[in-house]
C-alpha cells in the first residue's frame, strides 16, 4: 500500500571540520550560499515537493538553525517600521516554509545513526531524507520524481548521479539493472566509498533518499562499518536484497546539482547560482569573463 509522503528528515549534526575556522562557532549548514544559508535551500526543496513536516537532526551548538526558521519580532518590526518590505519578506520567508521539528543525534555515529533518530517522529510511513551538502536547483524536480517512483513501486528510492570514474571513490556506488523507465534503475549492490579503481560502476548515490520505514529496523541491527560509523549505505544494501519490501531503486538525476561539501565546490556553487540570478547575473557574468581573461 502506498502512502502520501509528508515528512522530510534533514541530518545536520556534523561538525563541519572542512570549513574551520568559519564553523568553529557557526553551523556549516548556516554558511551563506549567495544570500541564503545552505540549509534554507534544502528546506525549500522539501516544501516545494509537498513535504511540509521537517525534522532536523542536530547536535551541539546548532541553535542558530532553529532560530533561522523561527520568527524574529524585533528585526521584523524594525524593517516594517522602515518600510523595507523586500527585506522583511526575505526575513519572514523561512518561518512559513514548513512545520519544523528538531532532535539531537547525541553522538557522531554516522549517517545511518542520524536517520535512526527520526524513528519516533516518522512512525510507520515512508519519508524523505535530504542531505545539506547537495543542493538541487529549484528548476529541477528530483525529489518530486523520487516520490512518484516510490508511490508507483512502493519501494525505497535513492538518487543516483553518473560521475567521472576517477571520482567514484568519493561516494557510495551502486550496481544497477535497467528497468522499463529511462531514469529508473534497480539497485543490486552498493559499496560505500570503494578504493580508487575498484568501483563497480559510476552511479554515485547523492544526498536524496525516499525510504520505507523498514529502514529503521535494519539500522537498529546494522553494525558500524566504514569509519566505525553506522552507514546508511549498508542498511540500503540489506533492503536491496529483500523482495518483501520491494528492493531498492534509483532515480538517475541529470539536472543541476551544487556540491557544498568542501571549500572549492562551495565557492563554485555560489558562483553557479549567482550567475543565474536576475538581480546579480547581468553584472556578475561580464565581470567573471573579464576576471578569467586576466588569469594566466
Amino acid at each position: 500500500m502506498a502512502f502520501q509522503i509528508t515528512k522530510a528528515v534533514i541530518p545536520a549534526a556534523g561538525l563541519g571540520t572542512r570549513f574551520l575556522p568559519a564553523t568553529k562557532a557557526m553551523p556549516k549548514e548556516m554558511l551563506p550560499v549567495v544570500d541564503k544559508p545552505a540549509i534554507q535551500y534544502v528546506v525549500e526543496e522539501a516544501a516545494n515537493a509537498g513535504l511540509h513536516d521537517v525534522l532536523m537532526i542536530t547536535g551541539r551548538n546548532k541553535y542558530s538553525l532553529e532560530n533561522h526558521f523561527d520568527g524574529m519580532p524585533e528585526l521584523e518590526a524594525t524593517l516594517e517600521g522602515k518600510g523595507d518590505t523586500d527585506r522583511l519578506a526575505k526575513v519572514a520567508e523561512p518561518n512559513d516554509l514548513a512545520s519544523m521539528h528538531y532532535v539531537r543525534q547525541g553522538a557522531p555515529k554516522g549517517l545511518g545513526h542520524a536517520v535512526l533518530q527520526a524513528r519516533m517522529h516518522v512512525g510507520d510511513q515512508p519519508f524523505a531524507v535530504l542531505l545539506g551538502d547537495d543542493l538541487i536547483d529549484a528548476r529541477d524536480t528530483l525529489l518530486s520524481r523520487m516520490i512518484d517512483v516510490q508511490g508507483q513501486r512502493n519501494t525505497t528510492v535513492v538518487a543516483l548521479l553518473e560521475v567521472d570514474p576517477s571520482q567514484a571513490h568519493l561516494y557510495g556506488v551502486a550496481t544497477v539493472e535497467e528497468t522499463d523507465e529511462d531514469d529508473v534503475v534497480r539497485i543490486t549492490d552498493l559499496v560505500e566509498k570503494p578504493a580508487p579503481g575498484t568501483a563497480p560502476s559510476n552511479y554515485a548515490i547523492i544526498g536524496r533518499y525516499v525510504l520505507r520505514p523498514e529502514i529503521f529496523e535494519v539500522l537498529e541491527n546494522t553494525a558500524p562499518g566504514k569509519g566505525n560509523e553506522i552507514q546508511l549505505t549498508d542498511a540500503l544494501l540489506t533492503l536491496a536484497g529483500d523482495e518483501t519490501v520491494g528492493g531498492v531503486y534509483g532515480v538517475v538525476f541529470r539536472g543541476r546539482r551544487y556540491d557544498t561539501g568542501d571549500r572549492l565546490d562551495y565557492i563554485k556553487a555560489i558562483v553557479q547560482l549567482a550567475v543565474d540570478r536576475d538581480d546579480l547575473g547581468p553584472d556578475l557574468r561580464p565581470w567573471l569573463k573579464q576576471f578569467a581573461d586576466g588569469l594566466e
